[in-house]
């Protein structure tokens, strides 16, 4: 094709074309296809070295496991790409089970292979991977210590507290309850004040999910004032910038946490507790401090939802019992997986309701004492068996506030995951 200007026109690929019409054509459709027929080669090699590939490279993440009686872990494939259909089978089921998702139980002792089979590709290939899996007896019940003062003071709760012969490191955070106005039985901060002092503590807490003074990070420290907290120690609410997720290992409720965002903040944490009855819990103590108490406001309507909802209290009992356990795990487990956390009971103006209600019911059980443990599990079961022994007597009403909401599911849960042991032993500091 002749320019205007005397030279020679490109076509589109940057050749002289110097015919026109048909034959110019045929021409650049020539290219197009022998372009196009590469590309197609070059991607059938592609996806044949590739299946080829992902077909050796499929296996499972363990090829063998010893677990305990009642222990559970995940099995997943490892490098399955695209659509595929995967089918998991023990050799034994009575010694260890698989699930249809490769979460595998412990039943008793033995051994058994798990096979996963997996078809997948256009051609429905098949691959069979297989697991070894050794299950020995069941685990030693651990017996934690549990120290109890029957002395409701300064001196009694610095006495229990050194029994636990543990040094807070770094910077650390005091977890207790500010009571919700205007007549919550909160810890009185003329108690704490010295241990509190003494750990060079900062009082941390959440803001809650259902309304009322403590909503709001502005009410909430408006609360913490006026009940005397920030005369004793700085205050943190610590989801006032939002939240933060920890990890939840071992849970069928959650796979995450949500707490206050400035829990990554502190290295240490003193729980402080006042053991008494609730009204969704059966009973709050330790381990209902370090779920709800340490939950955001977002994260404790998931754990009243079951792990369902980040709004509302909607959820089923038990699962908002589990959901506790495993919240209170997760902290645990962050916190160099207990060994930074130490926990403290106070058994006094035991009321039916907790410290979230302004307006409790009137104590009629008598003050206990105050108990001290590294266990959380320990520590709120030697609670609950206190207040068992007074079955009959003046804690029959404390008793049927915990049954009706089948309140021991969530020790026995706790337990099951790991997170400490309902066996303890008692030693009294007085």
């Amino acid at each position: 094709m002749q320019r205007q200007d005397g030279g020679l026109a490109m076509d589109g690929y940057g050749f002289e074309n110097k015919r026109t019409g048909p034959l110019g054509k045929h021409r650049q459709l020539l290219v197009l296809a022998v372009v196009f027929g590469v590309f197609c080669v070059f991607l059938f090699v592609i996806r044949f070295v590739n299946a080829k590939s992902n077909d050796k490279k499929l296996m499972l993440n363990k090829k063998s496991i010893t677990l305990t009686v009642g222990d559970s872990q995940k099995l997943k494939v490892k490098n399955l790409r695209g659509t595929a259909k995967v089918i998991w089978k023990s050799s034994k089921k009575s010694v260890v089970s698989v699930s249809k998702k490769g979460k595998i139980k412990a039943k008793k002792k033995g051994k058994a292979t798990i096979q996963c089979k997996i078809t997948y590709g256009r051609k429905k290939k098949t691959r069979t991977l297989k697991c070894k899996v050794t299950v020995t007896g069941k685990k030693k019940k651990t017996t934690s210590v549990v120290y109890m003062t029957k002395d409701i003071s300064p001196e009694g709760l610095m006495a229990v507290y050194k029994k636990l012969n543990w040094n807070a490191s770094g910077k650390t955070a005091v977890k207790v309850s500010t009571g919700e106005p205007p007549a919550s039985n909160y810890l009185d901060p003329d108690l704490i004040k010295d241990l509190v002092q003494y750990v060079d503590g900062t009082i941390v807490e959440c803001n809650t999910a259902y309304g009322g003074d403590r909503s709001s990070t502005a009410l909430h420290r408006q609360v913490a004032k006026d009940h005397g907290f920030t005369q004793i120690a700085e205050v943190d609410i610590m989801d006032s910038s939002g939240s933060m997720t920890l990890p939840v290992e071992g849970g069928i409720r959650l796979k995450k946490n949500y707490v206050g965002k400035h829990f990554k903040n502190y290295d240490s944490f003193l729980v402080l507790s006042h053991f008494k009855g609730h009204t969704m819990a059966g009973f709050g103590g330790a381990i209902k401090n370090i779920s709800i108490g340490i939950a955001s406001s977002k994260g404790k309507s998931y754990i009243h939802s079951g792990g369902t909802s980040t709004s509302g209290f909607d959820g089923e009992q038990d699962a908002f019992l589990e959901s506790m356990a495993e919240a209170g795990k997760s902290v645990s487990d962050s916190l160099g997986k207990g060994k930074n956390i130490v926990y403290v009971n106070v058994m006094n103006n035991l009321s039916v309701d907790c410290d979230c209600d302004g307006n409790p019911a009137k104590p009629k059980m008598k003050d206990v004492g105050i108990l001290a443990s590294t266990d959380p599990v320990a520590l709120d079961q030697a609670c609950v068996d206190l207040v068992y022994k007074q079955k009959e007597g003046d804690g029959a009403s404390l008793v049927r506030r915990m049954e009706s909401r089948n309140g021991l599911h969530t020790l026995e849960h706790a337990e099951k995951i790991g997170l400490g042991s309902r066996s303890y032993k008692m030693v009294n500091v007085n």
